[in-house]
C-alpha cells in the first residue's frame, strides 16, 4: 500500500512537471506570436502617406489597387491602420434577404481580400468625397468605383466607404472603414456623387 502511494504521488509530480512545461511552451509562443504581431502592426508608415486626411484617403485607394498578379504592398496597407482598427462591409445576405455587416480585422480583410484582388485585377477609385472634422477626429464618405483594369470605362461596382480617422498629433490613422455596396434598389443618392468640403 505504502509502494502504491509513492507511485501515485510520483505520477502526480510527473503529471505537473509536464503540465508545467506545456503551459510554459503556450506562453512562449503566445508572446512570440504577440511580438510578430507587435512587430507588423508598428511597422512605420511613410509620412507622405499620413500627413493629412487627402494623403491617407489616397493612400488607401492606391496601395489596394492593381492589376491581376499584382501583389499589393500589404505592409504599406497596414502602416495606415491603427491597431484595432476595423473594416465592416454591410449589405444584403441574396439568400436570406437579411441586412446586416461583418466586422474585420485587417488581417482578416487581407486575407479575404488578397486572392480576388491578385486573381481579377482591382482598382478602387474615389468618385466623391465629404469630410466633416472635430478637433482630431474625421468622418469621411467616400463615394468609390472599383474596376478590373485601370483603362476601364466602366466600374463593375460602385458604393460608399465611410472612413473615421484619427490624428494623434503626428499622423493621421485608419481606425474604421465601414461600406456597402450600391444596388438597384438602392442607389447612391446624388449629393454623394459630388465632392464637398
Amino acid at each position: 500500500m505504502k509502494l502504491e502511494f509513492i507511485r501515485r504521488v510520483k505520477f502526480t509530480i510527473i503529471k505537473s512537471k509536464i503540465l508545467a512545461i506545456i503551459l510554459s511552451l503556450a506562453f512562449l509562443q503566445s508572446v512570440s506570436a504577440q511580438q510578430t504581431d507587435t512587430k507588423t502592426v508598428l511597422k512605420e508608415a511613410n509620412p507622405v502617406d499620413v500627413a493629412s486626411i487627402d494623403s491617407i484617403m489616397k493612400a488607401v485607394y492606391d496601395v489596394i489597387s492593381g492589376d491581376a498578379g499584382q501583389r499589393r504592398d500589404w505592409d504599406r496597407f497596414r502602416s495606415l491602420f491603427h491597431k484595432d482598427a476595423r473594416m465592416i462591409p454591410a449589405g444584403k445576405n441574396p439568400t436570406t434577404g437579411v441586412v446586416g455587416a461583418r466586422v474585420l480585422s485587417t488581417e482578416d480583410y487581407i486575407t479575404r481580400s488578397s486572392p480576388f484582388m491578385e486573381k481579377e485585377g482591382f482598382f478602387e477609385r474615389e468618385l466623391a468625397r465629404r469630410t466633416d472634422v472635430y478637433g482630431n477626429i474625421a468622418q469621411v464618405f467616400s463615394t468609390y468605383q472599383s474596376f478590373h483594369k485601370k483603362t476601364d470605362k466602366t466600374p463593375f461596382a460602385r458604393g460608399i466607404n465611410s472612413f473615421q480617422l484619427l490624428n494623434d498629433g503626428k499622423r493621421w490613422w485608419v481606425l474604421t472603414i465601414y461600406w456597402q455596396g450600391e444596388t438597384p434598389e438602392n442607389p447612391i443618392p446624388k449629393k454623394y456623387l459630388k465632392t464637398k468640403n
